[in-house]
């Protein structure tokens, strides 16, 4: 597990030894079961996510639905809010299936030691910024159907991954809405 995340931040900015070990020293990577809540609404927490192996999704709940927001798989990063601010956290964050993670906390004086670490949160910032202002022009700009397949374009793991539900809320429809969707498209490819 180790050897993955080192390998994943070396695509960022090299290593040195000591830095790889300061990584493989700490006790980061924990193991949880599908279903499980890592961090409720209302809780304060400071841990960062990082995803080895598996799904994790955020999610708030508005008049007793889920509304998914996000899906985190393999080498994706998540930074709730809360961690930054201080503040208790606005959503839900959970294991869609069983996941090994990365758990850690942000933490200043491991900057201070290792100044690569800043440079490497800066750079994954930067990064999912970006990728988060296109997935939101994106949403904001598509119909369901559109929605739809640039998920099967850009994500089609999670259509195998993912409850229906969880999909459909993503996507901003009903589950009902979503079936119906898709035996539309299916119709569509068998013209």
């Amino acid at each position: 597990m180790q050897d993955l995340l080192v390998g994943f931040i070396s695509r960022y900015v090299s290593l040195t030894e000591d830095e790889k070990k300061a990584i493989v020293s700490l006790d980061i990577f924990r193991s949880v079961k599908k279903g499980t809540t890592l961090l409720k609404e209302g809780q304060h927490s400071k841990d960062l996510y990082f995803v080895i192996k598996g799904c994790i999704r955020t999610y708030y709940i508005i008049d007793g639905e889920e509304k998914t927001t996000a899906f985190y798989t393999e080498m994706d990063a998540l930074t709730p809010h809360c961690a930054i601010s201080n503040a208790p956290s606005d959503y839900f964050i959970s294991a869609v299936e069983d996941s090994i993670i990365s758990v850690g906390e942000m933490e200043v004086n491991i900057f201070e030691k290792f100044p690569k670490f800043e440079t490497l949160c800066r750079i994954l910032s930067e990064e999912l910024l970006a990728k988060q202002q296109i997935n939101f022009d994106e949403f904001k700009t598509s119909s369901p159907e559109q929605r739809y397949l640039n998920l099967l374009q850009k994500r089609p793991d999670l259509v195998q991954r993912v409850p229906q539900h969880q999909l459909a809320s993503f996507l901003g429809i009903k589950p009902q809405s979503l079936s119906r969707l898709r035996a539309r498209i299916l119709e569509k490819s068998k013209r």
